[in-house]
């Protein structure tokens, strides 16, 4: 903690700083309140012990400047001169608390401990807040595939063990990562997300493990990989199934010994951080191929996780779509209330090949070109579906096809259990709001 000590008396500046460097804090001071602001507008610091009764700019109207340069310090002021209504004015103005000359030195040290712990329960309340608004907004689910999911997220969270992150894309692998960071302990230190497919594998060495000064062209100065930039934290190597062969066996070493070579480097060196990662392509397909190692895929399946595409979890489809409505109604300050029935239907009925990635595009842009207050069908880019009958499909389109099954399937069940609909969900698998839908959808 850097703590700003602004006094006129040079005396009491010296006491202060040597005071407070003895228990640990880095101090800097003032000797006015002019000299302070200046101070503060190239530098940041995380309390200001500031006295009253000063030349020229006082204390009292250094807090007023403050206020108006934005300052966020916490500011504890002093004085010999002291009055409960001028300690209610410093606090009007923004102090953190007061303290009457003559003190004793435990008693500002008391004073700033209580100041440093108020400080830490904000920004940690602040923190709790941003991590449940995000996961409001990203981990919606009250369907049981995902339940299952998100309970093992939670029981392997806090183990420093690989996890390996399987779906199709848009299904949210990395949101399940992020989730795994957060609720581990590593929470606290960084989550350093890299995509394997997006960068050539010359560059991907160096972004990985870094590189030293002259080991290739542009290697104007030393530079630290993203291994160390997720110590303490996380390193997500989202398309790790892109990875190039030759990558894959330094990776390995780094996986087994915790340690990475920089590029041009001559020694290896330690690194902390936990490694999730995440794949559209079926490694052990790959690893017949030729593609990928054996050994790195058993390295980094230790725990496996497969999350489920949106047609599995059908579940969820009406909650991320009123999820999703209330985000971009929001966003764009367009008053929609809801969904008509119709519209409703057909996202239903539709098969979701981009997953809950695709159904929040299709939900921002039915926001942006809707002009009443109820989301229309027109406004959703489904293509018409073609309504077959029976198992005789009139179509070679998979999606097509799929819903002809879908339905034969609904009438199935609905025939096993006579009509129970909520039996007949439960043989489906699916909720008992998801089957009503169809049932109206397919006008069964």
């Amino acid at each position: 903690m850097n703590i700003l000590v602004i006094d006129d008396e040079e005396n009491m500046r010296h006491m202060l700083s040597v005071m407070l460097r003895k228990e640990g804090y880095q101090t800097a001071s003032a000797p006015s309140a002019g000299n302070a602001l200046k101070a503060l507008e190239k530098d940041g610091f995380d309390f200001i012990l500031c006295d009253i009764k000063m030349p020229g700019m006082d204390g009292l109207q250094f807090l007023k400047g403050l206020k108006k340069a934005g300052v966020t310090s916490t500011v504890i002021m002093m004085s010999a001169y002291g009055t409960v209504d001028m300690a209610l004015e410093c606090v009007k103005l923004g102090a953190y608390d007061y303290i009457s000359k003559p003190f004793k030195s435990d008693e500002i040290i008391l004073t700033i401990k209580k100041a440093e712990e108020r400080e830490k329960l904000r920004r940690e309340n602040s923190r709790l807040k941003a991590d449940w608004a995000r996961d409001y907004e990203t981990i919606y689910t009250k369907d049981a595939l995902m339940a299952e999911v998100l309970s093992l997220v939670k029981r392997v969270a806090d183990y420093d063990t690989t996890v390996l992150i399987t779906g199709e894309t848009g299904t949210g692998k990395e949101l399940i990562a992020r989730a795994i960071h957060r609720m581990g302990r590593r929470k606290d230190g960084p989550f350093v997300p890299i995509n394997c497919g997006a960068i050539p594998g010359t560059l991907l060495e160096s972004e990985l493990f870094g590189h030293v000064k002259g080991a290739f062209t542009d290697a104007v100065r030393t530079k630290n990989g993203l291994f160390h930039e997720a110590g303490g934290g996380t390193l997500f190597l989202d398309e790790a199934g892109e990875l190039p062969v030759e990558l894959q066996v330094k990776l390995l070493r780094a996986l087994e010994d915790g340690e990475v070579r920089r590029v041009g480097d001559t020694k290896a060196e330690k690194v902390d951080c936990r490694v999730v990662a995440a794949t559209v392509r079926n490694l052990e397909e790959e690893i017949k191929r030729g593609n990928f190692r054996e050994d790195l895929y058993y390295r980094l399946n230790v725990i496996s996780i497969r999350v489920p595409p949106l047609r599995e979890r059908t579940g969820d489809i009406e909650g991320l779509i009123y999820l999703f409505l209330e985000k971009y109604s929001k966003k764009y300050s367009k008053p929609i209330k809801g969904i008509e029935e119709d519209a409703m239907k057909s996202l239903f009925r539709y098969r979701w090949p981009g997953n809950v990635r695709e159904l929040e595009n299709i939900m921002e842009r039915a926001v942006i070109l809707e002009d009443s207050d109820m989301v229309m069908a027109s406004n959703l880019p489904i293509f018409e579906e073609k309504r077959t009958h029976g198992l005789a499909f009139d179509t070679i389109s998979i999606k097509k096809a799929g819903e002809a099954l879908e339905k034969e399937l609904i009438k199935k069940a609905l025939e096993m259990t006579k009509g129970n609909k909520t039996r007949a969900a439960q043989l489906l698998e699916i909720s008992h709001r998801a089957l009503l839908y169809k049932i109206k959808g397919y006008e069964l």
